[in-house]
Formats: C-alpha cells, structure tokens, sequence
C-alpha cells in the first residue's frame, strides 16, 4: 500500500489494517481458518471438510495461509503432514463475532437466515475496498473532508479524480455518506459502527490483544458490542434504508459464541451462498 498523506504512526496503521484484510478476505480464507481451528489435520482430512473446494484449489489456498503465518504446516514424517492454526490466526477467532454484531446491526437482512460465515464474508467485502480503510480513518478522524482534501490524505501526489471511485462505492455501500454532488462526505451511521471492528483489527494487526480495541486513538469506544442475530444475506449488503434500530438487550437465554460456532452451521457440500464469479472479493 502507498503511503497517505496521514501522520506516520496513523499512516502504519491503516498500512497495517489493510494488509491484514488482504490476507484474510480472499474467498475461502476464513472458512479454511475455521476448519483448521482445533486439532491439526492432515491434507485428506481437511479436503473433507472443504469439498467445495476443487482439486488444485486447496494447496495454493495452504500456501498462501502458510506465507501469512496464519496456518502452520507440520511434517511428522515424509508421509505424515498435517496442518492447524496458529497463535496469530487464534487471537483472530474474538474479531469474528465483532463482525457479525456490526453486519446484523447495519446492514440489510435477508429474507432467509444464512450461515453467519457469510455473514463475516459480506462484511469483508465492504471492507477491503481499494482504499477504503485509508478514506473511513480519514472521515473519522476529520468529521465532513471535501472530495480534493481526501484525495491529499489518502492517495497524496496521484489525480484528484482517483479518490470518487472508492467514494462513490463506499457511498453506494452504505458506509459513507454525503448531501450530493461537491458536497463534503462524512460517515453515515454503518461507518461509524465499525469501531468495535476496526479497532480489534487494528489490535490484531500490531500483535496487541483484541480487548485493546475500546483504547484506540481513533476507533475506540466505550459502549457495549450489541448482541448478533445471526443473520446475513447471499451476496455482500448494503445499509439498510431504514433508521437503524436499537441493539437487543442481552438475556439469560443469549447463546455463548463457540470458537466453531460460523464454521458449524456450513452445509456438508457447498456454501448456501456464494458471490457471482467477477466480484469484488470473488
């Protein structure tokens, strides 16, 4: 990622963010990271559990989580392999609910409920647009920016005109917001909603606990993570047009999040859900 025109610290930080967003929203990547989660498994094993997967797909797919230190592979013998998460992809497992509370809160809801993997999958969607990190720290930062003094902060010394795209997709996303055209844009209510999940990535990303995210200089929070429902829809959402309603009050009878918990409910052959070939994360 190219530099911003944000302060150093600032800057390493969406640097950060960024990074660790591409590594964990290509297709597959968090359902590979569930299905590893507990005891390692040989290859055959965890072909098992990913049939969807088609031959020569799995391996690459290893590789990569390999690279990022996300999947360790441990050979036992010359025919013995096995693979399993590591302490990095482990301290990852608390972001992941954080994602479905904010997407059940803010986005549309589906006609149907869906496993809540998608709905993690949606979210990473929206958030790893070109540029979309670098433009939500910005708006949060700075309140209204007019389009020109965005483009100096995200993508200094490029053409002002490369900053409407992302705009205008994060606008179309529901995560920013504006009054029209040559208006200042700003976060609309979805954006500012993603403290409690920019904040823990943030804390993922730099190695600190993800209990750290509330002390963020630009995404910390103090209110309580409002309760999922565990609902999510086939393909990424947009905000939901209507007024966003209150968090439901926890009760006795509120589940307890599982570590296995959005990789239980996939079905045995395929995902329910998947995105058109051609999309942004696909």
């Amino acid at each position: 990622m190219a530099p911003t025109g944000l302060p150093p610290d600032t800057d390493a930080d969406v640097a950060r963010v960024t990074e660790a967003l591409a590594m964990i929203t290509p297709r597959w990547n968090v359902r590979l990271l569930l299905a590893l989660t507990g005891q390692p498994l040989r290859y055959s094993e965890l072909a098992a559990k990913v049939p969807w997967l088609r031959d020569g797909q799995l391996g690459p797919k290893l590789r990569q989580l390999c690279d990022a230190s996300l999947v360790e592979r441990t050979q036992h013998s010359l025919r013995h392999v096995t693979y399993g998460v590591t302490e990095r992809t482990t301290a990852l497992l608390p972001v992941l609910p954080l994602i479905v509370t904010w997407a059940e809160q803010y986005l549309e809801k589906p006609e149907q409920p869906l496993p809540a993997i998608e709905q993690v999958e949606d979210s990473l969607t929206l958030l790893s647009r070109r540029h979309a990190a670098a433009i939500l720290w910005v708006l949060k930062i700075c309140g209204e920016v007019s389009g020109p003094a965005l483009a100096q902060a995200v993508i200094p010394g490029s053409s002002l005109s490369n900053v409407y795209p992302p705009l205008r997709q994060l606008t179309e996303d529901g995560l920013v917001a504006t009054d029209g055209t040559g208006q200042p844009y700003r976060l609309s209510p979805a954006g500012e909603g993603l403290a409690p999940v920019l904040g823990a990535l943030s804390a993922w990303s730099a190695g600190q606990p993800v209990t750290q995210a509330g002390q963020h200089p630009v995404w910390g929070h103090t209110q309580p993570v409002p309760e999922q429902r565990m609902r999510l829809s086939s393909q990424p959402r947009r905000q939901a047009p209507t007024t966003t309603p209150a968090p439901a009050a926890r009760t006795a009878q509120t589940p307890v999040w599982q570590r296995t918990a959005l990789f239980s409910h996939a079905t045995p052959t395929r995902p329910s859900a998947v995105l058109p070939t051609g999309g942004p994360r696909r």
